[in-house]
C-alpha cells in the first residue's frame, strides 16, 4: 500500500504508481444518495440517446416516467454531470468569457487524413452506486481514440493529462471541443497554444452534433460496454473501459471504415 502522506514520495509519483489521476488523491468522496444516483443514471441514458435534448425535454421525459423532479433540479444534475457547459465563477465577465470562444472550423471541411481533426469531450460514466467522468480524444478520419482519462471529479487535471498524452502520439491541424469551462480554461488553451500549428475550434452554442464523432463514440461505448455492466468500483470501471478502448481501436471493425479498425487506418 502506498502511503499518500509519505513526504519522500511526491503525489505525482504515487499517482503514476497507482495508475490513477493525481487529482483523485486529493478527492474525498461523499457517497451520493441512491435517489440521486438513479436520477443521474436516467439523465445519462436520455442524453446519450438524444444529445440535442435540453433540460426542459429531459425533465418532461423523467416526469412521464414517474420521477418527481422539477426542471431546476434537472439542470443542476446536468451541470454536475458535465452535460451542460460549466462556466467559471461570477468574477469572469461575459465580455472576457466571449474572448475565449473560438469559431467552429469544421463546417464544410472534408476530412481526408489522420491528424487533420481531433475532438475532445467529457462524458458521465455510471457506477453501481456512484459515477465517474471520462474524457477522450478522437481522430475524426480514423475514429481512433488517441488518449483518454477517467476520474472521480471534474477537476481539469484529467483533461490536461489526456491532451498531453495525445500529443505524444501526434499533433492535429484542428482541435475541436465544446464551449465548456474545461475547454475555455487558460490552462487548456495554453497547452494547445504550445503547438502553434494547431487551430482551435469550438462547437456553436447549443450544437451538440457539431462534435458528432465523439458523440457517436460515446453512444458506442455506453451501449456496448457501460450499460451492459454495473461497475462496482472506480477500479472496475477503469479496467473494463481500458479493455473496451483496446477492443474499439484494434479489434472492432468499423462500417464507415470499410470494416477496418480505427488503429489500422490511423497508423497505416
Amino acid at each position: 500500500m502506498v502511503d499518500w502522506d509519505d513526504p519522500e514520495l511526491p503525489i505525482s509519483w504515487q499517482a503514476d504508481l497507482l495508475g490513477i489521476n493525481r487529482s483523485s488523491l486529493y478527492y474525498k468522496h461523499v457517497q451520493p444518495s441512491p435517489e440521486e444516483v438513479a436520477i443521474k443514471h436516467q439523465i445519462d441514458e436520455i442524453y446519450t440517446k438524444h444529445p440535442f435534448f435540453g433540460s426542459r425535454k429531459i425533465n418532461e421525459i423523467l416526469k412521464n416516467k414517474g420521477v418527481n423532479i422539477n426542471r431546476k433540479r434537472v439542470q443542476r444534475h446536468m451541470r454536475e454531470m458535465g452535460i451542460q457547459a460549466i462556466y467559471p465563477g461570477p468574477n469572469l465577465s461575459k465580455r472576457n468569457l466571449q474572448h475565449r470562444i473560438y469559431p467552429y472550423l469544421l463546417k464544410g471541411v472534408t476530412i481526408t487524413r489522420p491528424n487533420q481533426v481531433w475532438s475532445i469531450d467529457i462524458t458521465y460514466i455510471r457506477l453501481y452506486n456512484s459515477w465517474m467522468y471520462l474524457t477522450a480524444i478522437i481522430d475524426w478520419y480514423s475514429r481512433y481514440i488517441i488518449s483518454w482519462e477517467l476520474d472521480q471529479t471534474l477537476a481539469i487535471d484529467f483533461v490536461l493529462d489526456a491532451v498531453q498524452r495525445a500529443f505524444t502520439v501526434g499533433i492535429p491541424e484542428i482541435f475541436n471541443s465544446d464551449q465548456g469551462s474545461h475547454f475555455n480554461s487558460p490552462k487548456y488553451i495554453s497547452l494547445l497554444k504550445e503547438h502553434p500549428s494547431i487551430q482551435i475550434s469550438m462547437d456553436s452554442r447549443g450544437r451538440a452534433l457539431d462534435n458528432i464523432m465523439i458523440e457517436r463514440f460515446w453512444r458506442s461505448l455506453k451501449y456496448e460496454e457501460v450499460y451492459l455492466k454495473d461497475y462496482g468500483s472506480p477500479r472496475a470501471a477503469r479496467s473494463n473501459i481500458r479493455d473496451y478502448m483496446n477492443l474499439y481501436n484494434h479489434e472492432r471493425p468499423h462500417q464507415s471504415l470499410d470494416y477496418q479498425t480505427p488503429a489500422s487506418i490511423y497508423f497505416r
